[in-house]
């Protein structure tokens, strides 16, 4: 139940996609010209071209593989933003957006936080209101990690395009499981990460530039093109990848986009939706039992926060883990800004997050286990 912060388990295909590679490949991508190092290149290629197909990129090459969705944040944000710049975000970003932005804003980088509603929710006209001349981008998140809710990027993205502003969208929650077509909703930047929806492996991530946009790299060394010079190269996705990629996490990663694209996004999405809505009946009806997020299933995906009247959240999680083996995350979440803004900083919460492969009996579990330890309490 806590696959917001990593999906558990993947896909067979993940396994042996990593297996096959570290046994019989084992070559370092763009080093040289024999047989193993072009076998991992085009697995770097397949898995770039792969996810061009489900972000609709047209380019594949505009996307650059990073570490996490925290590296290709920090990327996208520094290698942008200048002193002097504006920035729009939400107040329900995470930490790897806030403190990014809270180190730039000490740098001369100007930041604006929209409030959002107590149930995570954003009016996209908020946004607007926000625009000043030296307005350089909106960076916000597609959906939050602590109530799931689903943010407008298409109403945003428009809006960014109608005031010549950048726009950065951070899919850490929403890849693999929601739609996400970077023309659609007039995407600049998109930061995600491979080891959630995309079922992938951690330490995989990437950060997709449109054309015609040039980001600073946060780093230089060897590319494996264009060694006879000591410039870092200028082209995509040369200048944002110095150094080794983490070829058997991207042949892991290329096996989860082609099981989501054979399994099918609304197939993924509906499932965790009825999930879901399981697990929302089941608590609500549980006395003393708190539930965060929009009451309304479209505007969330399968995250849900709780707290347990005269329960730390941290207790919930540690007893529903030693004694129903119930797997949570409590706290904050990664995200302080989000508590503050639905009403849980002082105490967190309990945060559950269902995936493609829960089950049903799973939900049913989870669900008498927390009605027992809210009965001690009573």
């Amino acid at each position: 139940m806590d696959n917001a912060a990593t999906s558990y388990p993947k896909p067979e295909a993940v396994y042996e996609a990593v297996d096959r590679f570290n046994r019989f490949m084992g070559g370092n991508p763009g080093r040289g010209s024999s047989r193993s190092t072009l076998e991992a290149g085009s697995v770097v290629l397949q898995t770039r071209e792969a996810l061009a197909k489900l972000f609709n990129i047209g380019d594949s090459s505009r996307i650059a593989f990073t570490c996490n969705v925290t590296d290709a944040i920090n990327t996208g944000l520094k290698g942008i933003l200048q002193p002097g710049d504006h920035v729009i975000t939400t107040s329900m970003e995470h930490n790897a957006v806030a403190r990014t932005l809270y180190y730039l804003s000490q740098q001369g980088v100007e930041w604006t936080a929209v409030p959002c509603d107590p149930q995570g929710r954003l009016d996209p006209e908020d946004i607007r209101k926000a625009i000043r001349p030296n307005t350089r981008m909106i960076c916000m998140l597609h959906a939050s990690n602590l109530t799931g809710t689903i943010m407008p990027i298409e109403e945003v993205g428009k809006i960014a395009r109608q005031e010549n502003v950048l726009f950065m969208v951070d899919n850490a929650q929403t890849a693999g499981i929601l739609p996400i077509d970077v023309e659609r909703a007039c995407i600049d930047l998109l930061a995600f990460t491979g080891h959630k929806g995309l079922l992938g492996l951690q330490g995989t991530g990437g950060l997709y530039v449109r054309p015609g946009l040039t980001v600073k790299p946060l780093r230089q060394g060897g590319t494996g093109s264009f060694s006879e010079y000591l410039e870092q190269p200028e082209l995509m996705p040369d200048c944002l990848e110095s150094g080794t990629l983490n070829t058997p996490g991207l042949a892991g990663l290329l096996a989860g986009v082609r099981f989501i694209k054979e399994t099918g996004l609304d197939t993924i999405h509906q499932k965790e939706q009825i999930l879901l809505e399981q697990l929302i009946e089941g608590l609500s009806e549980i006395p003393g039992v708190t539930l965060y997020g929009p009451s309304d299933l479209k505007q969330r995906t399968a995250v849900l926060a709780i707290n347990v009247e005269g329960m730390d959240c941290g207790e919930l999680s540690l007893n529903l883990d030693y004694e129903f083996g119930i797997i949570t995350r409590a706290g904050l979440h990664c995200a302080p800004l989000a508590h503050q803004t639905i009403g849980t900083f002082e105490r967190g919460a309990c945060r559950l997050s269902p995936g493609f492969f829960t089950t049903q009996e799973d939900i049913d579990k989870v669900i008498r286990s927390v009605y027992q330890l809210a009965n001690r309490r009573q």
